[in-house]
């Protein structure tokens, strides 16, 4: 199985290099591609941690290949859907609160013969859709999967900061990347 982020923001920032990171930590630096690469440095700053292509994902693959995660999508992704698919899509987007349907006009409209897919109600972030995404394709169904809506971050005794998206739970714990965590509390 290869997971592939479609890169559609405008710039790499800092945010969504660690959660592209973060991403290939879950499903391993070989199974991960990163599309839609154009910048030069940004191409040579996501080398280091995933495999990247410069063309889009439509380009690279045929489309009955491919199942595309999008959060308005019709049908709840299943371990099912995989069969004679190799390829999962994931929009490298990051969320709004509240959603504004970027997935599905920057991405699932450009493959239009790929079936489209959701994770359930909850927005997730790149490196969450990701992780829950691996756990269906081996085998769990989505209410077998644990998610935690909202995440708080404790920047100081006083102050704090809310994250209103869903977080699959790893023993309990949100699964959220240390990087950023100590990103939030710099920033």
């Amino acid at each position: 199985m290869l997971f592939v982020i479609e890169h559609l923001e405008p710039k790499l920032s800092e945010w969504l290099h660690i959660e592209y990171s973060h991403a290939a930590q879950i499903v391993g630096r070989k199974r991960l591609l990163i599309s839609n690469v154009k910048k030069r440095g940004e191409f040579r700053k996501l080398v280091e941690i995933a495999r990247v292509e410069r063309k889009r994902t439509r380009e690279l693959f045929k489309q009955r290949e491919l199942i595309v995660l999008d959060p308005r999508a019709r049908k709840k992704l299943s371990p099912t859907d995989m069969r004679g698919r190799e390829v999962i899509v994931v929009g490298g987007i990051l969320g709004e609160d509240p959603p504004l349907g970027r997935t599905r006009e920057l991405l699932t409209r450009t493959l239009p013969r790929a079936p489209a897919r959701n994770l359930g109600k909850e927005q997730f972030a790149i490196d969450g859709a990701t992780y829950v995404a691996k756990q269906v394709l081996g085998g769990k169904r989505l209410e077998e999967v644990p998610v935690q809506l909202g995440l708080e971050i404790k920047i100081s005794e006083i102050h704090s900061t809310f994250l209103p998206y869903a977080f699959p739970l790893i023993k309990d714990k949100p699964l959220i990347s240390r990087e950023l965590v100590a990103y939030l509390k710099r920033h």
